[in-house]
């Protein structure tokens, strides 16, 4: 039998076999923004689903399905167990607030504590379950902590 015969079988045993998403152990905070992009994605994965369903080129392309209702699957689940957690002024390192560190060489970095879902270290925001979050939870300006076996002092605290 010929190798070209093969490909779409394989095509098709991928989509079926498309792993879920993995849904982390740890308690699901989220800011008020973190819903409001929980509920876009779930609108987002259901509109996906329709839309697969609608083509009904099931037969012939399952990846869009599978991806579809994997991705509804984790979005749905997300939602299920999301905690909304309000920020409140305060004077210390807390979820949902910034926080602004110095470095040993000077350098200054500002972090926002977020929920998992939306952390995103490039745009300045790192889950409440980072290594950093834990090292700064709970502490205030002029505070220090160990973070990559380097020592920052808190500096500010929004």
């Amino acid at each position: 039998m010929s190798v070209a015969f093969t490909r779409e079988e394989d095509l098709e045993a991928t989509a079926a076999d498309l792993p879920d998403r993995p849904i982390s152990p740890h308690p699901n905070l989220v800011t008020p923004e973190g819903l409001a992009a929980i509920d876009d994605a779930l609108m987002s994965a259901r509109a996906a689903y329709s839309a697969a369903q609608a083509h009904g080129d099931i037969e012939v392309d399952r990846t869009a399905m599978a991806r579809a209702t994997r991705d509804l699957r984790y979005w749905s689940a997300r939602r299920a167990s999301a905690q909304l957690v309000e920020t409140q002024p305060d004077d210390r390192v807390r979820f949902g607030g910034s926080v602004t560190i110095e470095r040993d060489d000077g350098r200054t970095q500002t972090w926002r504590i977020t929920g998992e879902d939306e952390a995103d270290p490039a745009t300045g925001s790192v889950s409440h379950v980072s290594p950093l979050s834990v090292a700064l939870m709970g502490k205030q300006v002029g505070d220090e902590a160990v973070i990559a076996g380097q020592t920052v002092e808190i500096i500010a605290v929004d």
